[in-house]
């Protein structure tokens, strides 16, 4: 992977079950902490990050998703936003790594790590991704047009899905090549829902989580 990846972030109080809903869907492992608390899972773009409600120190809630990034050079990033006029973004040191943050085009908080390269206190999956499957996130916005303009300056590749709201929302989204029926046929144990071209399936946080065909 090179340059910025989405990588949406849920909170759940069941990392496993996640971990095994999203895999059974067709995204690989890629990294989780030996505590169990945090798991990253890979599409061919894209990727989903999972963290332990419990042990959040943002305050996370259990089913809540939050949009995040993960780059290869922040500072380099940060230079890049700085020249299209995002002026507050700002590097700092966390214990997991560097991150940059910023404020999005709706007033929120963007969190955007620095990809790692020392693994202490995690273990690392060597698998590769399905190249069929993207993590394309739902995105409830005001500002469709800022945020636009905002994941174009990022360099992201994946697509998002927009719905105009007043209040800013993430829902779990993915796309795929693989066909829908192959996909539901898999899914067996969860509440599907065909809808046209996507699927509608229930996650094991009781959220729903969409896959475009």
């Amino acid at each position: 992977m090179s340059g910025v990846v989405i990588r949406p972030l849920r909170f759940t109080n069941d990392v496993e079950a996640m971990c095994v809903f999203l895999e059974t869907l067709g995204l690989r492992p890629r990294i989780e902490s030996e505590r169990g608390v945090w798991f990253e899972l890979l599409a061919g773009r894209g990727m989903v990050a999972l963290h332990d409600a419990a042990s959040s120190s943002t305050g996370g809630q259990h089913g809540q998703t939050d949009l995040a990034f993960e780059s290869e050079d922040v500072d380099a990033l940060k230079e890049r936003l700085e020249s299209a006029g995002y002026d507050d973004a700002t590097v700092f040191d966390e214990a997991f790594g560097r991150v940059l943050s910023l404020t999005g085009p709706d007033g929120q908080k963007i969190w955007i790590d620095e990809r790692s390269k020392d693994l202490y206190g995690y273990k690392r999956h060597e698998s590769s991704p399905d190249e069929r499957w993207s993590v394309t996130p739902g995105l409830a916005v005001a500002d469709q047009a800022g945020w636009e303009r905002f994941l174009r300056t990022l360099g992201v590749e994946s697509p998002v899905y927009f719905v105009t709201a007043d209040d800013f929302e993430v829902q779990l989204e993915l796309t795929t090549t693989e066909g829908l029926d192959d996909v539901e046929r898999r899914m067996t144990g969860y509440q599907v829902t065909r809808a046209g071209g996507r699927l509608e399936i229930v996650d094991p946080d009781g959220r729903l989580v969409v896959v475009h065909g």
